[in-house]
């Protein structure tokens, strides 16, 4: 019973309009900021550099390189303050977790091999 309610809960909670992105894909991340009486848009711009969790507490990492410095921010993926993630670029990636582009500086920080269109070639006949 007590299960039967916490998922009639949670599922009022989710995400309507759930994006489909990975691991290495390049997001646009819309967070709506509260300042004062206002609230504005405000857009984390970055490489998903991992997932974890699942049902409402499932989050991503987001980082990008600023100022020569790297960022990281922690979205939780159906938080109402998240308004809407963009995919800018699909990346191919062999692996869940990003770490190993903290070690990177510069271009290779944020370098990530983009997902290639799949085409289907004839054979050549001899």
């Amino acid at each position: 019973m007590n299960q039967a309610l916490q998922e009639k809960i949670e599922s009022e909670q989710y995400r309507k309009d759930n994006a489909k992105f990975g691991v290495g894909d390049s997001v646009k991340v819309h967070t709506k900021v509260v300042e004062g009486d206002k609230e504005r848009i405000q857009i984390f711009s970055g490489v998903v550099i991992g997932k974890r969790g699942r049902g409402l507490n499932e989050t991503f990492t987001v980082r990008r390189i600023s100022y020569g410095e790297g960022v990281e921010r922690i979205f939780p993926l159906h938080s109402p303050r998240v308004d809407k993630v963009e995919v800018e670029r699909q990346g191919s990636v062999r692996r869940a977790k990003l770490t190993y582009l903290r070690k990177r500086l510069g271009k290779g920080a944020t370098l990530v091999k983009e997902k290639a269109a799949k085409v289907a070639v004839a054979p050549k006949k001899a």
